[in-house]
């Protein structure tokens, strides 16, 4: 059994599902492990990580309203200290997963067709959000 573990800093703009696919999918080919057990872990209480289509950018958008009718900003939150989007962010990161398990085989993730790897970013201000990748396998 092997394991092989990095960081990723992914630069975000505000609200959207940024793909981080491919980025997750270079360190798995770095570690040169055949078959093993992928996982990503988001070290942020504001973001959460999400599988979900990746043909289809309408879907990424449907989610984005849904959340923001789910949780919305406003003046009925005590904790507002970062800003009126910062409690509608821990909500939404609280129902989100903030980490994935994709199995791997032949070195490559396991990712259905239509799946893509997003890291969804819940605050309005641009951040650098550090994503851990752990890679165990053969």
């Amino acid at each position: 059994m092997r394991s092989h573990q990095q960081v990723l800093t992914i630069s975000t703009r505000g609200p959207g599902l940024w793909p981080i696919t491919e980025l997750v999918s270079a360190v798995v080919r770095s570690a040169a492990i055949q078959a093993g057990l992928c996982t990503v872990f988001i070290q942020h209480t504001s973001a959460s990580l999400l599988i979900q289509e990746n043909a289809d950018p309408t879907v990424r958008t449907d989610l984005l309203r849904f959340l923001s009718r789910l949780a919305p900003e406003g003046q009925h939150y005590d904790h507002d200290a970062e800003g009126p989007d910062d409690m509608p962010a821990h909500i939404k990161a609280a129902l989100l997963p903030t980490s994935l398990a994709i199995p791997i085989a032949g070195g490559e993730l396991m990712l259905g067709t239509w799946q893509g790897i997003y890291l969804v970013e819940h605050r309005r201000q641009a951040h650098g959000r550090q994503v851990v990748v752990q890679i165990l396998g053969a």
